[in-house]
């Protein structure tokens, strides 16, 4: 049997006197793409920093490639797009892609190579020589996914990767994702935007602590008896 590249079982995390996720179950298989969705505040990011490490659960497990986070051996194998970035803002954009393509450990006879190969799908070649300070919004996220792309890591974690990017370019962001999954990688995206929702392989909803319904999007859709994953959300918060 394949190991997951992620798999949480169980899962729960409190903040003091709160349970943010209670009952968490949720696996990321190789050559697939897993959306989660769920209103703001569901704990989407939590699910995210849980799995990676950046928080200790309370309870159940998560690992990614059947380990615990974190652990520095794996870093090179994940692509991690947090919602808020964290870039260099005194550093061009090309400054910042050589520095975290050195942290991934990526070979000096590769990164400009790769560092071009990211520029170009996130559409920021022309402004790689401008510090990131003179980036608008929109430009931070494409280099935030632009880093996270660096080094063809086995599993991408992008947490709402395409907000403030145009319809244009999300298409083109997607047709690289649809790549990646196709090499046989994994990918987990946490949106907002329901129509890429529709685009995942499986779609797992978020409420109340607890993964309510995981499944493909067409099967999400005959279970609810609805015709867009917009309203399989909207029916399963109970919205009429």
């Amino acid at each position: 049997m394949q190991t997951a590249a992620m798999n949480l079982q169980h899962l729960v995390k409190k903040f003091g006197n709160q349970t943010v996720l209670k009952d968490v179950n949720l696996n990321v298989r190789a050559g697939e793409i897993v959306g989660l969705i769920g209103p703001s505040g569901a704990g989407k990011s939590t699910v995210i920093k849980t799995t990676l490490g950046m928080e200790v659960a309370d309870g159940g497990s998560a690992t990614v490639f059947d380990t615990t986070m974190p652990n520095r051996q794996l870093l090179s194998n994940i692509g991690y797009m947090a919602q808020t970035d964290a870039l260099y803002d005194a550093l061009s954009g090309k400054e910042n892609l050589i520095f975290y393509a050195q942290m991934k450990g990526i070979s000096k006879s590769e990164i400009n190579k790769e560092t071009a190969y990211v520029a170009k799908v996130v559409d920021l070649t022309d402004n790689l020589n401008k510090r990131v300070n003179s980036y608008s919004g929109g430009m931070m996220r494409r280099l935030s996914l632009a880093i996270a792309l660096l080094g063809s890591p086995k599993l991408l974690v992008l947490d709402e990767p395409t907000v403030g990017i145009d319809p244009a370019l999300r298409r083109q962001v997607w047709k690289e994702l649809k790549s990646i999954r196709d090499e046989g990688r994994s990918i987990l995206i946490t949106t907002h935007v329901m129509d890429e929702a529709e685009l995942c392989d499986r779609v797992a909803l978020l409420l109340d602590g607890k993964v309510m319904a995981f499944d493909k999007p067409n099967a999400l859709k005959l279970q609810y008896n609805v015709d867009t994953i917009e309203d399989v959300f909207l029916k399963a918060e109970g919205v009429e």
